[in-house]
């Protein structure tokens, strides 16, 4: 197949390379002209995914028609509050009627709060969709390392062509036709990861991780069936699977910027020494915070990092005021 990937950051640049792999005609777009040409004269991709050389058949390209010419498979890799801006583009460039948009990620859209399939739809009317979900670090997958993911879609034949086309023996692709629970589960899991992130910052124990873990699901998963989601995505990958392995890993920017807001640094000046890469859950916790109240649930966890980011909030009593709040049980009849 001929497949283009939208965006040379680090997931969508190990994901071209995991379709090399498969032995598909793959281009890399990215926005910048000439990043575009430093990395086709290095074949690396040093800004966003140090150490990993790129295939010799990896095609790179800066302008956005040519790299979508012919495609089968689109993939939407930009950061969800650039995927607008990547939509326009896409609306002006001729696309076969069978075209599947694979969008990768996870995030929702600051002001809106929409998902990802629902700025497709909005931009790009009635097409084919499907969103991959789950614990999978760009590093790692870019290594072949044994990785585990899936892909929703409410067409059933696009999840199976997906799946048929990615998976290979490092990494293993599960379908689903629960594209709000795979949408929601893999944007909640970074604002969690940020909170993660604190407690390590902090100085605090694996019991405090653990208890936010475990609580953390429960938001994920109440506000995910709320908003149309199924209670059983996120006891899967793309909902306790991606938010064990954010909450925990190095390689995650969320958990990074937590743990910096943890030790008492300001938000500003952590992102600015991050430079062009971007940690999700910054403004994902804008959106949950705000779909939250919209539907009226309870979400006690992301209302502490939103008060955290956006209120300036001592993250300290922050954790003092979830563990004195209102004695309650486990498990809501």
């Amino acid at each position: 197949m001929k497949i283009s990937v939208l965006s040379d950051g680090g997931w969508g640049t190990a994901l071209a390379m995991v379709l090399c792999d498969n032995g598909h005609e793959v281009t890399l777009w990215g926005p910048f002209p000439d990043y575009i040409d430093e990395m086709r004269r290095t074949r690396r991709n040093e800004r966003f995914l140090k150490g990993v050389e790129l295939p010799a058949a990896l095609t790179l390209e800066s302008d956005l028609g040519r790299a979508c010419a012919g495609a089968s498979i689109v993939v939407l890799a930009a950061p969800s509050q650039f995927l607008r801006k990547l939509l326009d583009g896409l609306s002006a460039v001729p696309r076969a009627s069978d075209l599947i948009y694979l969008n990768v990620a996870k995030g929702i859209e600051t002001g809106t709060c929409m998902r990802a399939s629902e700025m497709v739809a909005e931009k790009l009317g009635a097409v084919r969709y499907a969103i991959l979900s789950g614990p999978s670090h760009a590093e790692e997958v870019s290594r072949r390392v044994p990785t585990a993911v899936m892909v929703a879609s409410k067409d059933a034949a696009a999840a199976l062509t997906v799946q048929q086309a990615f998976m290979n023996p490092y990494l293993r692709l599960y379908t689903s036709d629960d594209v709000v629970g795979a949408e929601l589960g893999g944007a909640l899991k970074n604002v969690l990861a940020l909170a993660a992130g604190v407690l390590d910052g902090m100085g605090l124990g694996d019991n405090t991780k653990a208890a936010l873990m475990t609580r953390g699901i429960v938001e994920m998963a109440r506000l995910g069936q709320a908003l149309g989601g199924r209670a059983e995505t996120f006891s899967g990958l793309s909902g306790i699977g991606d938010l064990i392995v954010t909450c925990i890993s190095r390689h995650s920017r969320n958990r990074h910027v937590g743990e910096e807001l943890g030790k008492g640094r300001k938000l500003a000046d952590i992102q600015r020494e991050m430079g062009m890469v971007v940690a999700e859950g910054v403004k994902t916790a804008d959106g949950a915070y705000a779909l939250a109240r919209r539907a009226g649930v309870e979400t006690p966890i992301i209302d502490e990092v939103y008060a955290s980011l956006y209120r300036d909030k001592d993250p300290r009593q922050a954790v003092r005021e979830l563990m004195t709040r209102e004695a309650k049980p486990e498990i809501h009849r």
